[in-house]
């Protein structure tokens, strides 16, 4: 058996999208200024992670490639804690 974890950022869902909306109405700003200027400021690459992505690092690590990888994190945060 093996545990692994994928740690992703802002991932291109409902949640995230009713977020974006809540948080312009919030500052007042609008949805893109959010995810420009709040969301992926920290981050290197500036986009929202679609949700496929994740998917594929599951099914990666659900599958026989990766047999003796445990107890990893997988960071997919568009460079986020490489800063």
């Amino acid at each position: 058996m093996t545990a692994n974890t994928i740690a992703p950022a802002y991932v291109r869902t409902n949640l995230v999208e009713k977020q974006i909306a809540d948080q312009a109405q919030i500052h007042n700003i609008t949805a893109e200024r959010v995810v420009d200027e709040i969301m992926l400021a920290p981050a290197a690459i500036k986009r929202l992670i679609e949700p496929n992505e994740v998917a594929e690092m599951a099914l990666y690590l659900c599958g026989p490639h990766s047999n003796s990888i445990t107890g990893s994190s997988f960071a997919i945060d568009n460079g986020w804690t490489a800063r």
